[in-house]
């Protein structure tokens, strides 16, 4: 192994997803010599194979929508079918654009980019092509892979994972999708608008499980009216071939047949055979442990993203990267509230949220000492106009700060970012109460919601 000693970089960063990224870029800024290390491409998981080509298949999904549905706004329209290799077009070329510009941005701050494979060989350096990358800090942002059960293979052909159903070059007539998280529920979604008979088979009692039970039962409601069928509480046991397609067996006997079968029951951390235990990294069912500020066991060594267990979530491995280099540059980071991180599921309706369920405030507060109000988006101008149907819940400790923000409805991701602000800053309801909203939009219903928690609603029943 040639030992690269003329250069001690400040860091060395093994993966250049999300968290790896933003590392090395927040890093150089504050100047550090930064070395950034990847496999594949820059960008990660997100860019390249998570959320932003879903979310190009999710709009295009929409578009879909609204050429079948169009008559009902008074605008005739005809709707022919699904290019799919069309719709693979659109979405690489979204996907290409931000790659570039990402390349763009990690030259300009004068990172030093290493494409190859990495693996961990001491506290203090990296392997990489032949070559031996010192560090006087090391951060491990490898992040993760789909996930499948013992004795389910996915083949990539009938049993596929997310990466593959991304790539699919057909749109499948009929799919079972194992999981009714963020992952199973968006892919149900995007594959009904394009015409595909879905079933999710979810083991726990509902769909998109840690989100607010209200959340849930909307969400429920939504896409028993869209005609995507959904099977609770009964968990997997064996999936066979048939001889078109897939059957998959739950533990209580049923049976569901389809084209195909999308395992999409979460990620797993990248972390085996990559040197971690061997340096002395603590590890947890493959995870990285790692303190409030990312500090793993070993002094020299950090670990960001999907790879440590918390939120998997492109915008929390951007803060903990963030977080790990402005520690490094000596700066003083305040550790991620990870309860105050949005998340946005980007089906139809979206479901999106920032803050605790009711349950855990209850949990946390008393069941008297919480309050929780409903306003339905049915008394909202501008989700009339677009025809969505769908709640924001409110979660308050009585006499105190709003700790909960749940929204169901199209487009409500668009307004997490001020129920963001309301969380963090520990919001009064009638502090809200008092900023005007702008009519007709959506963001007025979250400001309704406001008027009528303080005791004044105006488009809303006492």
């Amino acid at each position: 192994m040639a030992n690269d000693a003329s250069t001690v970089f400040d860091l060395v960063i093994l993966g250049g997803g999300s968290g790896g990224y933003a590392a090395a870029l927040r890093g150089a800024q504050l100047g550090l010599d930064v070395a950034l290390i990847e496999k594949d491409k820059v960008g990660g998981t997100c860019l390249h194979r998570g959320c932003i080509p879903t979310k190009a298949l999710l709009h295009a999904g929409e578009i879909a929508d609204q050429a079948r549905e169009s008559e009902q706004f008074g605008v005739k329209a005809t709707f022919e079918g699904i290019d799919i290799a069309a719709v693979h077009k659109y979405k690489d070329d979204v996907v290409s654009g931000l790659y570039k510009g990402l390349q763009g941005l990690v030259a300009s701050r004068k990172v030093t980019y290493i494409e190859g494979e990495g693996r961990l060989s001491s506290p203090t350096s990296v392997d990489v092509n032949g070559r031996r990358i010192e560090g006087r800090h090391i951060l491990l942002a490898t992040g993760s892979v789909p996930k499948s059960l013992p004795g389910l293979e996915i083949d990539g052909n009938r049993i596929i994972s997310s990466d593959h159903a991304l790539t699919l070059d057909r749109v499948p007539q009929s799919a079972i999708i194992l999981g009714g998280g963020v992952i199973g529920v968006e892919f149900a979604s995007a594959w009904k608008s394009f015409g595909t008979d879905v079933t999710i088979v979810e083991g726990l009692k509902h769909l998109v499980p840690v989100e607010d039970e209200n959340s849930s039962k909307l969400l429920e409601r939504a896409f028993r009216k869209r005609g995507i069928k959904f099977n609770l509480g009964t968990f997997f046991e064996k999936a066979e071939y048939t001889e078109n397609g897939v059957r998959v067996t739950l533990a209580d006997g049923k049976t569901f047949e389809a084209e195909v079968l999308l395992v999409a029951i979460g990620r797993g951390p990248v972390s085996q055979g990559l040197g971690y235990e061997e340096a002395g990294v603590a590890m947890d069912r493959g995870y990285v442990l790692v303190d409030e500020y990312m500090q793993t066991n070993v002094p020299t060594i950090s670990a960001v993203g999907d790879l440590v267990p918390t939120l998997q979530l492109a915008h929390v491995g951007f803060a903990e990267g963030i977080l790990v280099a402005e520690r490094l540059a000596g700066l003083k980071p305040v550790p991620v509230d990870y309860d105050g991180v949005p998340r946005v599921t980007y089906c139809h309706p979206e479901v999106a949220s920032v803050g605790i369920t009711e349950a855990k405030a209850k949990e946390l507060y008393g069941a008297d000492k919480v309050v929780a109000l409903k306003y339905n988006l049915a008394g909202n101008g501008k989700s009339k106009i677009l025809k969505t149907a769908g709640e924001i819940k409110l979660v308050q400790v009585r006499d105190g700060a709003v700790v909960g923000v749940h929204m169901v409805g199209d487009r409500m991701g668009e307004q997490v970012g001020e129920a963001q602000l309301i969380y963090n800053w520990e919001a009064l309801p009638a502090e809200v109460a008092q900023l005007i909203h702008a009519h007709p939009t959506q963001n007025e219903a979250l400001g309704e919601a406001h008027l009528a928690l303080a005791g004044k609603p105006l488009h809303a029943h006492d």
